[in-house]
């Protein structure tokens, strides 16, 4: 879900030769420089990567990312439905210790083979941050989008009826229809409400966690496993977070992850849908800003500078 896309001899030799730097070295808007030292500008072409539309190896590595969204989603509805029917006296602590752990292990799976994105957020940051094309990026999300539908139908394969309508698949929701005293009422968190949590956990997320992935050297320097356990341990918090403070029934927390919530609602349907856009504009902005915040950072500060 956060690997440094850029990392492996295979991603680099994806630009002909042209290694797109990590970070504050070089986004895709900023200089690279050539081999005998002189900046030379990215270009339209580069940003595109229309090369990676027909690159067998970029498609191949997609499969990663399918499969492991499907895992996911999988595990983490099963991990929201279990946690909760079970009847704890933490669910949400229980829960936030279940998300850090499946996460680890998900991209560990993955990031030899894909960078270990698995999630929207980190497919857009690495994009408009200079790590990948926007022909990557659109394959991997398709890939992910896919992926979190084939986790949703297993779900689905697998639970009664009722319990796939009590919790949604366990997908992400802002509302639920409850009954009241007067009949049936809608309760749940108020959509401005809950776009303000997706920005600011999408934020914090790749702020406290992604940034060091992406950053090679700090990789090299504690260790990829660390890194992998440092986010998915975020992770697991913000979770924690948006499930507790608001505290409201009907609200399944911040999503996090676009296409988890995608693949609940495509093949659930119903009341999904309702504020679906939230779980994608959130983040969206949370990695516009945090683009924003990484180029306005002095080169000289920036820790991925070599």
């Amino acid at each position: 879900m956060a690997g440094y896309a850029g990392a492996t001899p295979d991603e680099e030799s994806l630009y002909s030769g042209n290694r797109i730097q990590p970070f504050a070295t070089t986004p895709m808007a900023e200089a690279l420089k050539n081999e005998e030292g002189k900046t030379k500008q990215i270009t339209l072409r580069e940003i595109l990567g229309l090369e990676d539309l027909l690159s067998l190896t970029v498609w191949r590595a997609s499969v990663a990312e399918l499969l492991g969204t499907a895992v996911l989603v999988f595990a983490l509805d099963t991990i929201v439905i279990s946690t909760i029917q079970t009847g704890t006296n933490m669910p949400n602590l229980i829960l936030s210790t279940l998300v850090a752990i499946i996460i680890t292990i998900l991209l560990l799976a993955t990031f030899p083979i894909s960078g270990g994105h698995i999630n929207p957020i980190i497919t857009f940051a690495a994009f408009l941050t200079g790590l990948i094309s926007l022909s990557k990026t659109f394959i991997y999300t398709l890939a992910q989008c896919v992926g979190a539908i084939f986790g949703a139908l297993a779900l689905k394969a697998v639970v009664n009826s009722e319990i796939e309508k009590t919790f949604s698949l366990g997908g992400c929701t802002l509302t639920i229809v409850a009954p009241g005293p007067h009949g049936p009422t809608v309760i749940g968190l108020e959509t401005s409400q809950a776009l303000w949590l997706e920005i600011i956990c999408g934020f914090v997320f790749l702020f406290a966690s992604v940034w060091m992935a992406f950053d090679h050297r700090q990789a090299e320097g504690i260790g990829r496993v660390s890194v992998f356990i440092i986010v998915g341990i975020v992770l697991g918090l913000l979770v924690f977070v948006s499930t507790t403070v608001t505290a409201t029934k009907g609200y399944a927390g911040a999503g996090l992850n676009p296409a988890r919530c995608l693949g609940p609602a495509i093949v659930r349907g119903g009341h999904l849908w309702n504020g679906h856009w939230v779980f994608w504009v959130g983040p969206a902005i949370a990695c516009v800003a945090f683009a924003v915040y990484t180029k306005i950072i002095p080169r000289q500060l920036a820790h991925t500078i070599e």
